[in-house]
């Protein structure tokens, strides 16, 4: 049986479960950093990794803002056949890439320092901060064109070849860790080491596709085009907001909670955003085994289609979420003995409180990835950015500076499920009319 003569609910199935675990493994990198650092370096090492996090959120960003805009559209475009088009946006994307990596590599090299003391680290933690930041800065070319192929080739139809690179790189982040980290004693430096190594196996396992004679997209003559690159950064901008978002907010808690609880605080919050690296991959591994289906529906015109697999997708985000809040409100106390290597007592009660308030907003930030990565799939780039700022900016700063003004630490940790919910009213609203408005008359 042919991909397109399944039932698409197994198509969605198919390509959901793959991108799940793919993100899930790519989110990996940084918990598995998260557990050995905590074990080898104490809570001066969770801190500066978690100072250290934004920077990965910004790099990974940019690689999901043009892997996923370029995809989006060279997906239309393969469906409506213009073959030519589509590799041209391959190229246009690749050398988007490599254009983001020559920033990159310089800041690390030159920046990171006065870029640790910008995000709040002094001291030891600011040593350990720097080195890290500049480690990964280098491997920045190698994370943002494994994000570039784990998208197209995910979009070529090769979907189990995207998880598996990211399953790989995992794997061997894991392993890497735990070697540089305890054998070699590198501390921190063998932390980020061994997240910089993933992906370059990531890239390696998807070789057989991305330089196969099979492949779906080929690189052509550059021939700079404005219009080409403005669709590509327009459609890809609400993965990146959605990154930037992650960065964001982690800066101004970890702004706050220095003043409200100091370092423990910062380690505490570390065990409560590491693991919402995971939650929120989860859901944008939902998200983004949708879009491939949702955009080649778009592109042949199948609009009942395109309606159904935001249902789908939603149906799973609610039953992922059930089961996420009761796992971690059930199992809080052992989710933060294993990242509290020195039994600080406050550190675990800040973490218990931390984790069982923070995910009450699981649901609603699932559904607002949902949403905004189906406007870019429908080639509605607008509403996806509205519900991308309302997320990072318009909505969860104010809330959280407000909460935490009123109630302290217990307002830090509610601001999350405060402002998802309310980001997830408008995005609901937002969809409604963008269905109603593409096909008119019909249920969304």
């Amino acid at each position: 049986m042919t991909q397109d003569s399944r039932p698409l609910a197994a198509q969605f199935g198919r390509y959901a479960v793959l991108s799940v675990l793919g993100m899930a493994a790519v989110s990996c990198y940084i918990l598995a950093d998260t557990f050995f650092v905590a074990r080898g370096l104490g809570s001066d090492g969770l801190a500066a990794l978690n100072l250290a996090i934004p920077v990965y959120n910004i790099i990974h960003g940019v690689g999901l803002w043009l892997g996923m805009g370029g995809a989006t559209r060279f997906a239309v475009l393969k469906s409506q056949h213009a073959h030519g088009e589509a590799d041209a946006v391959y190229t246009h994307t690749l050398a988007l890439a490599l254009l983001a990596a020559a920033l990159f590599v310089p800041l690390g090299i030159l920046g990171a320092g006065p870029l640790a003391a910008a995000l709040g680290a002094t001291g030891q933690v600011h040593a350990m901060t720097a080195t890290y930041l500049r480690v990964l800065l280098a491997f920045s070319p190698a994370f943002l064109l494994s994000d570039v192929l784990q998208c197209f080739v995910r979009n070529d139809g090769a979907p189990h070849l995207a998880m598996a690179a990211t399953a790989a790189g995992s794997a061997a982040n894991i392993l890497m860790d735990y070697i540089l980290i305890f054998p070699c004693g590198l501390g921190i430096l063998g932390a980020v080491l061994a997240t910089g190594f993933s992906p370059v196996l990531g890239i390696l396992v998807q070789a057989p596709h991305w330089l196969g004679p099979g492949r779906g997209f080929h690189l052509v003559p550059l021939r700079p085009a404005g219009r080409t690159v403005g669709r590509i950064l327009a459609l890809g901008a609400p993965s990146l907001l959605e990154q930037l978002s992650g960065a964001v907010v982690m800066v101004t808690f970890n702004r706050l909670i220095l003043l409200l609880a100091g370092n423990t605080g910062v380690a505490a919050y570390g065990v409560v955003a590491n693991l919402s690296l995971v939650v929120l991959a989860v859901y944008s591994g939902l998200a983004q085994g949708m879009q491939p289906l949702v955009s080649r529906a778009w592109g042949r015109g199948r609009g009942q289609d395109v309606r159904r697999l935001a249902r789908y997708a939603l149906v799973a985000v609610l039953g992922v979420s059930a089961v996420i809040c009761l796992g971690i409100f059930a199992g809080a106390e052992v989710l933060t003995a294993a990242f509290n290597s020195e039994g600080d007592p406050a550190l675990r009660q800040m973490a218990v409180e931390g984790l069982r308030l923070y995910f009450l907003g699981a649901p609603f930030a699932g559904a607002n990835i949902v949403w905004s990565l189906w406007f870019s799939s429908v080639e509605r780039p607008v509403p996806a950015q509205v519900v991308s700022v309302l997320r990072g900016l318009a909505v969860i700063l104010p809330v959280t500076l407000a909460l935490a003004a009123a109630l302290g630490m217990t307002g830090v940790w509610l601001a999350f499920p405060v402002s998802e919910g309310v980001v997830s009213v408008a995005a609901f609203v937002l969809y409604r009319r963008c269905a109603g408005a593409l096909y008119p008359g019909a249920r969304p």
